[in-house]
């Protein structure tokens, strides 16, 4: 299956490197490439050769508005952002915290979602604390917020992946005493692979640094695009239904819920 996977991959980035990158003018007609994953389900995943997810089908929808195409690419959360700044990518569509890190390499759209960040473990590991993690290897996806949540943990021995399926494998076998990543991403997994003894450890809600799309700093008029759209799908109640679609068993935050105000990002 995983060798399908990335044959998929494969094949959708070769056809989408057929299609030019926007630039910083008018982005109407045009077709953009987007940056996604591939394995993060329900935020951002690849089903039967369609990337598809919350983040996705989202973006999907403000394209629709706004009157451009969109064409996704799978790539590695941690070349993304690059990519982005350097305009081989016109969107990252990977449920990108907006930190202010990032806010340097690239521009942030307001966010569509908030998030908990959580430590997957084997049931009965104990790790339900921020000083539980002395000596305990821990596995990320390299470059993401939750790379650098586990690297404030005193002790912990983070071990990074290009992606969440190989974190999982490695968790799975016993090769990581945790694993971290957004919650909604680790209940996926969790529901997926019943037979596997997992279970939540030390978890945090991520508020503060929504989830967002990446544009280039440059690309002013797509960013605004991007902003006019989501108000409208936050309005309408778009991407409140979008989000009961993918997460099920998880509230959307007020603001994003049917004409809520919305998580305003500040780029300066």
């Amino acid at each position: 299956m995983r060798k399908l996977l990335s044959t998929l991959v494969l094949v959708v980035t070769a056809t989408a490197g057929l299609a030019a990158c926007g630039s910083s003018g008018d982005s109407a007609g045009q077709t953009l490439r987007v940056g996604t994953l591939t394995d993060a389900p329900p935020s951002i995943f690849l089903q039967d050769g369609r990337f598809t997810g919350y983040d996705n089908e989202l973006l999907r929808d403000i394209a629709q508005r706004e009157g451009f195409q969109v064409e996704f690419v799978g790539t590695e959360f941690a070349t993304l952002l690059g990519k982005v700044a350097g305009g081989q990518l016109d969107i990252g569509s990977s449920t990108i915290s907006a930190t202010g890190a990032r806010k340097k390499t690239v521009a942030f759209s307001n966010g569509y979602d908030t998030s908990y960040t959580t430590v997957v473990t084997k049931k009965g590991a104990a790790l339900s604390g921020p000083g539980s993690f002395a000596g305990k290897r821990l596995g990320v996806v390299q470059g993401s917020v939750q790379d650098e949540f586990a690297a404030k943990l005193a002790g912990a021995e983070v071990v990074r992946f290009p992606d969440y399926n190989a974190g999982f494998a490695q968790l799975r076998s016993g090769g990581l005493d945790g694993w971290v990543v957004p919650k909604d991403i680790g209940q996926k997994y969790l529901d997926q692979n019943p037979a596997v003894p997992l279970e939540f450890g030390y978890t945090v809600l991520d508020k503060d640094t929504p989830s967002a799309f990446a544009v280039a700093k440059s690309n002013t008029d797509l960013l605004n695009k991007i902003n006019d759209g989501l108000a409208k799908a936050i309005a309408d109640g778009t991407a409140a239904r979008l989000h009961a679609q993918f997460y099920r068993s998880a509230p959307i935050a007020k603001e994003l819920d049917k004409g809520g105000s919305g998580l305003p990002v500040r780029n300066s």
